[in-house]
């Protein structure tokens, strides 16, 4: 079988287990990696200490697996309506993408079942390993060079029909496949994004100080306290934001996901009740839920400011 009918066959079959884009490109060392070292020590990780590791093999994803020759990447539209939020009580605000079961399973599921499908179809040995975002691996920049969308103004990848609600995942392989070429930017003069930023998290278009954005300080950063210039400006998000992404014109376009359902409740927390949650309570309502990667005293202090945003 050439590079070209084992590249059909990989489309053929991610768009049959539903993916929405799929783009192939090398395992090439990543050109824009010394800006990643840049952006480390600036600072602009926050405590996002694992940002700092394994920098190696993020620079250059051939070493995620020995022989590896080339990047299948894919995105799963996440994009749901949103339904009415309880104006009747202080509620809080969950980002869209954490609306439904985990994305990590859903998407590494139906890569694995990808990984499976080429085996039993391809007589070739080949080797795979599947990506989700928590392996050391700079998957914007892999999804813009496969063609997947271009990256934003505010740094999140985007297509012109998908807009930027979607999932990525990869498998390196050590298959040999034809190339995408690289997707072109159509961001343009707008600066919609950048503008609507309530903590100016944006230094510059193409740049993000992840410090300073709401989505960092929800999840990722621990502390007890968020300084309170910060944490005026959060409103009353307490799991992530989307405020970049509902201003884009790309956005206001976008097809509805097949893939994800809303669950009950969580794109508009009650506050009182997340201030509450016990242990117990924390673990039941969010089983599968990508909201868990916020520790329960973490949610309970975005409740806490939210509360003190909204009163």
């Amino acid at each position: 079988m050439s590079p070209a009918d084992k590249t059909r066959l990989v489309k053929q079959i991610a768009t049959h287990l539903g993916f929405d884009r799929v783009g192939i490109t090398s395992t090439d060392p990543i050109t824009c990696a010394d800006y990643l070292t840049d952006w480390l020590s600036r600072g602009h990780a926050g405590t996002m200490e694992y940002l700092h590791r394994n920098n190696h093999i993020r620079r250059d994803p051939a070493q995620l697996i020995e022989g590896a020759q080339s990047v299948i990447v894919v995105a799963l539209n996440y994009h749901q309506t949103p339904p009415s939020p309880p104006n009747d009580q202080p509620h809080g605000r969950v980002a869209m993408y954490a609306w439904g079961d985990d994305y990590h399973n859903v998407v590494k599921t139906k890569l694995h079942a990808l990984s499976d499908a080429l085996h039993q179809q391809i007589d070739d040995p080949f080797d795979t390993r599947c990506c989700v975002d928590t392996v050391p691996i700079l998957e914007r920049e892999l999804a813009a060079r496969a063609g997947i969308g271009w990256i934003g103004k505010n740094t999140l990848v985007l297509h012109q029909k998908l807009g930027s609600y979607f999932f990525l995942g990869e498998i390196v392989t050590t298959l040999d496949l034809a190339f995408d070429q690289p997707a072109t930017d159509h961001c343009g003069s707008c600066t919609r994004c950048l503008d609507a930023c309530p903590t100016n998290a944006f230094p510059a278009p193409y740049q993000m100080d992840a410090s300073k954005c709401i989505s960092y300080l929800t999840i990722e950063h621990r502390a007890d306290h968020i300084d309170e210039p910060l944490a005026r400006n959060m409103g009353n998000w307490i799991f992530g934001c989307d405020i970049c992404q509902q201003v884009c014109p790309f956005n206001q376009r976008a097809p509805h996901t097949e893939h994800f359902t809303t669950r009950e409740g969580l794109p508009f927390p009650l506050l009182d009740e997340v201030a509450s949650w016990t242990v117990d309570e924390y673990r039941h309502t969010l089983k599968g839920s990508a909201v868990k990667r916020a520790k329960l005293d973490m949610l309970k202090r975005n409740a806490a400011i939210a509360q003190n945003n909204t009163a």
